[in-house]
């Protein structure tokens, strides 16, 4: 995952408007995030949609993995077994 370099991916949206296709290939090719400004200050990020949807997936992940943790937490689990057995329901339906 590529991090925003604040020295080459701030661009005011004026320059946006203008240089669109030019400014959409950079990310594509860099991977890196484009934060547009308006005023100078920040309004809007474009980003490769590849890179989005991975970072929405290992969102995804890790919110699953702390509502798990929760449950576990108030006891609200369920055995290894029981578990298996409503997977293979859910595989063989």
């Amino acid at each position: 995952m590529a991090r925003v370099s604040l020295l080459e991916d701030l661009t005011p949206i004026s320059d946006f408007r203008v240089r669109t296709a030019e400014i959409v290939a950079k990310v594509k090719k860099t991977k890196r995030p484009v934060v547009l400004t308006q005023r100078g200050r920040s309004t809007a990020v474009l980003e490769d949609v590849g890179e989005y949807e991975r970072k929405t997936e290992r969102l995804e992940l890790l919110e699953s993995i702390l509502a798990g943790l929760r449950a576990a937490e108030k006891g609200a689990v369920v055995s290894h077994a029981k578990a298996m057995a409503e997977l293979d329901k859910i595989l063989n339906a």
